[in-house]
């Protein structure tokens, strides 16, 4: 009876006894006589043979046989270890049952091994040469291990489940162009080992369940224009640890989830004018780590990725128009600046146009709650600061009426320079400070110079009044008496101050420019003073002032309602 091996139109012998095998190798041979002791695991110098030599060729057929075993031969409890051979043919053990080690180190295979839908204790190929490996639906009760391998061809994992971690450290696996590892729905009770590997083509691990880490330290993967590192709905209850590794092509980790940290440190990952990294809407339990000189080319995709903490540098952040991050959520930095300046400037790298939105609101947000919540209040107020002046300037680009855009641009703008657009409303009040105190001015120098007069019609028709525009040397007739009458005030003197002399003004309130600046200044005050004075647009200086005079009363009142509104939220950006 025979049965072919799939993939290959290769037909293998199914033997019943040694007998089915003669004439033996010298090598094959050498494995009979010794395997069943239980301590023969090697041929020749044990290292894997670079050229054909009759004294370690070995069938494939003849291995397959001995990890059977048959009614005539049972192998040892052991299992079959050797290293050091030249396997010719497929070892083809599709849904074989070996509760047994396969360990072939350093061996040289002319087929890549079939091992689908088998059930086997662990294995072994560290150091081996293989045209390429298929273990689709593997189970392996231990751990699956290549380590230090080299592989010309595709490793098929796809579906296969083991106890242990797959461990491929050192591993050189080249599949240009393709795939070099599919593991995709791959189950492993520990985890996925590349510590070192050099693996030229994709690593598929979508839809894997590991138990530990996804450890590539050290690790080379090219696949240029491709994804290169594919980790879709990955659930690992350990770290993604790509420290000091080199990726060309896409590292694409949509709704992964990861029990520790995303250990970018030191790493080099690169897709130009792609996604060089793509973490949305993963889960990160730990940290997201971007530092010591790490290096992005491509765009850096954290939409909606929640995360428990970031540790960057500057130094490592991707350049303008790079950086995705839109409904992030993370708790906390652990490292890297938290000022507001440069967090300012890292979320300066968003670029919402270059996707078609006009702007983002949440990732400003999202980082003045963490600063906030990291004592870093005044920051936080920045950060929102600088988040009201993009969202306005975007408001405006959308308004098609120029006639709007104008208006909102004057409203956007007294809104920033008197309350940072609600952010700051105690901000209105140092302005309110600061033209009462030039009103204080204004009006001082207005009463130096004689340019405020009574608010009264009885007063400004007294005869005190009147005689004291006219200097003691002049007089003037006064219908109203039928009498001429000289002037009072001194040479020099201006009218004002000559009506405070007279002991008819005695009863008349003094003028004071500090409250008489208040009383303009603020409408819901009523000191009296704007009752009995106003400026005299008659005496020199009188114009300007009682045009200040009107332009503080309306500040005034356009503060005032503004503070009100900063300090009620009226003013802030939904």
């Amino acid at each position: 009876m025979n049965e072919k091996a799939p993939d290959a139109g290769y037909v293998i012998p199914v033997a019943s006894s040694i007998a089915s095998f003669q004439p033996l190798s010298a090598a094959e041979a050498k494995i009979v006589a010794h395997l069943k002791l239980g301590d023969f695991d090697r041929l020749g110098d044990g290292l894997r043979p670079e050229t054909e030599d009759a004294e370690r060729t070995v069938r494939a057929e003849l291995l397959r046989f001995l990890m059977l075993g048959s009614d005539d031969y049972r192998s040892h409890e052991k299992g079959l270890r050797l290293s050091g051979a030249w396997v010719t043919g497929i070892l083809d053990l599709e849904g074989c049952r070996i509760p047994r080690d396969i360990g072939l180190k350093d061996c040289r295979f002319d087929s890549p091994p079939i091992l689908r839908s088998a059930i086997i204790d662990n294995l072994f190929l560290d150091g081996s040469a293989l045209p390429g490996l298929q273990a689709d639906r593997l189970e392996a009760r231990g751990c699956i291990s290549i380590r230090g391998a080299t592989v010309n061809g595709e490793i098929r994992l796809a579906g296969a489940r083991s106890g242990g971690s797959i461990e491929a450290d050192g591993v050189s696996i080249i599949s240009p162009n393709s795939i070099a590892i599919d593991a995709a729905g791959l189950e492993a009770r520990g985890g996925f080992l590349l510590r070192g590997a050099d693996v030229r083509g994709g690593i598929n691990l979508s839809s894997a369940r590991l138990g530990g880490d996804v450890n590539a330290v050290g690790a080379r993967i090219e696949r240029p224009g491709e994804v290169a590192l594919n980790g879709d709905g990955i659930v690992a209850g350990g770290d993604l640890a790509m420290r000091g590794a080199t990726i060309k092509g896409e590292t694409r980790l949509l709704g992964a989830r990861f029990g520790g940290d995303v250990d970018c440190t030191s790493s080099t990952l690169s897709q130009a004018d792609g996604y060089a990294l793509r973490l949305d809407r993963a889960t990160i339990d730990g940290a997201f780590f971007l530092r010591q000189e790490a290096s992005i080319t491509g765009t850096l995709d954290l939409t909606a990725t929640s995360i428990g903490a970031i540790d960057d540098d500057q130094a490592s952040w991707p350049k303008a128009g790079d950086l995705l991050l839109n409904r992030c959520q993370y708790g906390a930095f652990i490292g890297g600046p938290v000022d507001a300046a440069s967090r300012i400037d890292w979320l300066s790298r968003l670029t919402p146009e270059r996707w078609k939105a006009d702007f983002w609101p949440q990732p400003y947000e999202q980082l003045s709650m963490v600063l906030r919540e990291m004592g870093h209040n005044e920051d936080a107020r920045a950060v929102l600061i600088a988040k009201e002046r993009l969202q306005r300037r975007a408001r405006r680009a959308r308004a098609r009426n120029p006639l709007l855009r104008a208006v909102l641009a004057a409203s956007d703008g007294i809104l920033a320079v008197t309350l940072r657009y609600g952010r700051q409303p105690l901000l209105a009040l140092l302005w309110l400070l600061l033209f009462w105190v030039v009103g204080v001015v204004v009006f001082a120098v207005a009463e130096r110079n004689g340019a405020i007069k009574p608010n009264s019609p009885v007063v400004l028709r007294s005869l005190e009044w009147t005689t004291c525009a006219l200097e003691q040397t002049e007089s003037r007739y006064m219908p109203s008496t039928g009498q001429t009458v000289p002037g009072r005030a001194a040479a020099g003197q201006n009218q004002l101050s000559c009506f405070r002399d007279q002991p008819e003004a005695s009863s008349y309130p003094e003028f004071n420019s500090v409250m008489y600046s208040l009383d303009v200044l603020l409408p819901v005050l009523a000191i009296g003073q704007k009752e009995y004075w106003r400026p005299d647009p008659s005496k020199p200086n009188g114009s300007f002032t009682l045009n200040y005079y009107f332009f503080q009363s309306v500040v005034g009142w356009a503060l005032s309602l503004l503070a009100v509104a900063g300090f009620s939220g009226l003013v802030k950006s939904n």
